[in-house]
């Protein structure tokens, strides 16, 4: 009888030290269960409090001084050009709409996650297509409207921006039809960034094919890399396998559950902030108008004074050729991920 009124009383102990460190923002570790009970949560799960703090062990706490108050993705489509500079088949070897369907899909499926961990945060869609068939466009439209985001489709029209761009790029060598709807794709993204956007903005091709955590992973890793660093962040989903091809420094960061690699090179799938759109407006522009060798210069020179991130292992596939060293991130099944998101 001794032993249980102990018992008891060592219960109604731990209940109250556990409401006490709550009130004064503090988290207890039970490492025998592995358990922390003033979240209520495993330590296997994701700890993280959206906009105030960010928890990896055995690190502890990050106080969250750059809160995520809203996402924007911009979708660029063309399911009608396989591919924009080369003649090879990509990887699964299917008709170009596939691709766009299931990166949809599965960019859908990462947000939909997201939105269960972030409840606060604003989340829509933005599809601009460049002449894809009406057939495909409905399909996109089917699959925003069954996503339960608030969304749109912009048709892009060439004629906006054809005066803009040069006719002849760094190689000496007259641009391409399809690299001046490319170009025109990106400044009309550009300006709808600028002027629709409330916080971050993910810019993404439609061969790019994510891990259903991208979005929470990037988003908590956004608030926690930035708090620490105090400033305005580049984030690329994909572990590009060019990354292995050479020997460069660079500086690894610790995310919300993934290791983050500072690099100097990417496509242009990246997620940002609205402050970073305005503060380099000229150097993003410069790419519409000028075909630059490489086309993604201006990100890279961008790259040289602000942080760009990539995750290890990826958070998304660039569904390119299989050779590409833009293309097959390592020591990921995306076989898998590709089969997942098969039914749109």
């Amino acid at each position: 009888m001794k032993k249980q009124n102990n018992l008891t009383k060592t219960s109604l102990f731990k209940k109250i030290f556990i409401k006490i460190c709550r009130i004064f923002g503090y988290e207890i570790i039970d490492q025998n269960n592995f358990y922390i009970p003033t979240l209520n949560k495993s330590l296997n799960e994701n700890l993280n409090v959206q906009g105030k703090k960010s928890i990896t062990l055995p690190l502890g706490e990050v106080k969250v001084s750059r809160q995520v108050k809203a996402l924007t993705v911009i979708y660029r489509s063309c399911t009608n050009v396989n591919m924009l500079t080369q003649n090879k088949k990509r990887l699964f070897e299917k008709k170009k709409s596939e691709y766009t369907f299931r990166s949809l899909n599965s960019l859908i499926s990462s947000l939909k996650l997201a939105k269960k961990s972030i409840r606060e945060i604003e989340f829509d869609i933005v599809i601009v297509d460049y002449n894809s068939e009406k057939s495909d466009l409905d399909q996109l439209n089917d699959q925003l409207n069954k996503s339960h985001f608030k969304n749109s489709i912009v048709s892009l029209d060439v004629n906006e921006f054809k005066n803009k761009i040069e006719k002849v790029n760094a190689k000496k060598e007259n641009v391409t039809n399809n690299q001046i709807s490319n170009m025109s794709n990106i400044y009309k993204s550009l300006l709808i960034a600028k002027n629709q956007c409330k916080d971050l903005v993910y810019f993404v091709e439609d061969d790019y094919l994510h891990q259903q955590e991208a979005i929470r992973e990037m988003i908590f890793t956004y608030e926690r890399i930035s708090s620490q660093i105090n400033q305005e962040l580049f984030l690329c989903p994909a572990d590009y396998p060019y990354l292995y091809t050479k020997l460069s420094p660079t500086n690894v960061f610790l995310g919300s559950s993934k290791h983050w690699r500072r690099v100097d090179e990417t496509l242009c799938t990246f997620l940002t902030s609205t402050k970073m759109l305005e503060k380099y407006w000229d150097k993003f522009t410069s790419m519409c108008s000028f075909e630059h060798y490489p086309f993604e210069q201006p990100l890279h020179d961008i790259y040289r004074s602000e942080y760009c991130l990539s995750p290890i292992p990826s958070l998304a596939i660039h569904c390119t050729n299989v050779n590409s060293v833009f293309g097959l991130s390592p020591n990921i099944n995306w076989k898998k991920i590709w089969d997942e998101n098969e039914n749109y």
